[in-house]
């Protein structure tokens, strides 16, 4: 059955022939035609950082034809350190990086960019005053399931149905199915959401329409934004230095889909489980900024279904099933980011072990820096904090071994959350936390694995397992300089004698490789 649906997914694009109105929804306001007076139509963009394949950007713009007006768009920047983990300077530059592009091409088409700069203002704010300011009346927004973005885009809503003739459309422009149509209520399992994906992937699997060269300039000429200032507008952790594997923009996503599809993806059903081998896509960057649609690879991925069919069924299952799923758990589940957000079951046996003996205690310091009797577990560590990724596979490994290592299973969680969106370039996810939560709290996984002390009924990852999937000593010596392969107790308090984990450290100019042909658990596991 589960080979069926996933050949059912494999429908043939369709040609773009009229813009599906259910990837948009009416959150404030009458309608398009609401909006009498208006000098303008804005697009803030937040979460697809591009001009093309964007069905929000493609929406706005048809909007303002029609009623023959400009078009802006307005993007900012929203995360300040400490207060947000994912506040790096990796981060943001990444985020900078792609903004950048977009400006360009929005000058390419005669279209207005325009940063908000004030990041002392709440973003909500930063849109009503231009609105105000430039005499807007009609405001397009893409969507995200996160609390922080749902927010904003909830007081805007709020701002909006106070101003007369303004509306205020929300556009999913992330996921192939918009969230609020795949399903009307969170998925338990991949099986449910892929029956689901089955049903309607042909409804949505349409070429996206090329922007257009916009016919209405704009009122007011905006100076080109200052990059570099606004490079230093919010505080963000220095530390976390930019990779040198990956350089942020549209068309460098464009560059690594390509070298995915052309070099990666004949081996990418057979080889994708093994960290030592580069078999997966390494897109999570690009697609995490939206600076390159899902929606997008997979068109260019399905064009090689025949001859790579494994390969691309797979591919296909993972960034749609597996990734719109993890939107769906985020949309629909308020506790996405905490254990009151896991399946009852996992609850109850989390708490029933809570008290358990642990062999080994980790601080999140300890963790941070890689100091655990476990090299396997250090060297993906080091991994994320050098390369700003880590291979799905040991991303599972290391999540639970975090839950295993820790007093208690929220402080598990806190701790896994805090790394990832704080190291990782596809940080502050609906992946990462769907990943998270399917590793430490059972979210998307049935308890059919046995009980375990710590761990209960959660699946468990063993060190021993790792080993007979493949190759952990070229692993370990990629990330982990100095150490043996084996895992051995260390001391828990560390002898001041014990050399900084910065000496380990070993920057790649690519991220880690990939082999192995066992099937990847869980939603982080195939890009």
């Amino acid at each position: 059955m589960q080979q069926s649906l996933k050949k059912a997914i494999f429908s043939s694009v369709s040609e773009y022939t009229s813009f599906n109105t259910k990837r948009c929804r009416l959150l404030a306001g009458k309608g398009q035609n609401d909006i009498s007076g208006s000098k303008g139509v804005a697009y803030y963009l937040h979460r697809d950082q591009r001009i093309e394949d964007n069905w929000a950007a493609i929406f706005a713009q048809n909007w303002a034809i029609e009623n023959n007006l400009p078009l802006y768009v307005l993007a900012g920047l929203n995360s300040k350190h400490p207060e947000s983990p994912e506040a790096t300077r990796r981060a943001i530059d990444f985020s900078l990086g792609g903004l950048k592009e977009v400006e360009v091409d929005c000058k390419r088409l005669g279209i207005q960019f325009y940063l908000l700069t004030e990041t002392q203002t709440p973003m909500y704010q930063r849109i009503t005053k231009f609105m105000s300011d430039f005499n807007i009346q009609g405001i397009v927004c893409d969507f995200s399931p996160l609390k922080p973005h749902k927010t904003q885009i909830d007081l805007l809503k709020n701002e909006i149905a106070k101003m007369d003739n303004c509306c205020l459309y929300q556009v999913d422009a992330h996921n192939i199915i918009p969230v609020w149509e795949l399903s009307p209520k969170q998925e338990p399992r991949a099986y449910e959401t892929r029956l689901k994906v089955e049903a309607k992937f042909s409804e949505y699997f349409t070429e996206f329409p090329k922007m257009k060269e916009h016919p209405v300039p704009g009122q007011v000429k905006f100076e080109d934004t200052d990059w570099e200032k606004a490079r230093v507008s919010v505080p963000v952790d220095e530390t976390v230095a930019n990779v040198t594997w990956a350089e942020p923009g549209f068309s460098k996503g464009q560059e690594r889909l390509k070298k995915f599809i052309s070099e990666v993806l004949e081996i990418y059903g057979e080889q994708r489980n093994d960290p030592t081998v580069d078999a997966v896509s390494n897109l999570s960057p690009w697609l995490h900024y939206g600076q390159l649609s899902a929606h997008r690879a997979t068109i260019e991925a399905k064009k090689y279904e025949a001859k790579h069919t494994d390969s691309v069924k797979k591919f296909i299952d993972e960034i749609v099933t597996w990734k719109e799923m993890s939107d769906n758990l985020c949309f629909y589940n308020p506790n996405y980011d905490n254990l009151k957000g896991a399946p009852e079951w996992a609850q109850e046996t989390l708490d029933k072990h809570r008290n358990d003996q642990r062999e080994y205690v980790y601080t999140k310091q300890q963790f941070e820096d890689a100091e655990t009797h476990d090299h396997l577990w250090n060297a993906a560590q080091i991994q994320l904090k050098v390369d700003g990724k880590m291979h799905g596979f040991m991303r599972m490994y290391w999540a639970k071994k975090i839950l295993e290592w820790s007093k208690s299973p929220e402080e598990a969680l806190e701790i896994a959350l805090y790394l990832n969106d704080h190291y990782s370039l596809d940080g502050a996810d609906a992946n990462g936390f769907a990943g998270v939560m399917w590793s430490i709290a059972g979210v998307h996984d049935p308890p059919k694995w046995g009980e375990r002390p710590v761990v209960g009924k959660i699946r468990w990852m063993s060190f021993e397992g790792c080993k007979r999937k493949f190759d952990i000593h070229k692993y370990i010596a990629r990330y982990n300089k100095g150490d043996e392969s084996e895992a051995k107790p260390i001391q828990k308090e560390l002898s001041p004698s014990q050399p900084p984990i910065n000496k380990f450290f070993k920057p790649s100019s690519s991220p880690n490789k990939r082999k192995g042909n066992r099937k990847v658990q869980g939603s982080w596991g195939g890009k």
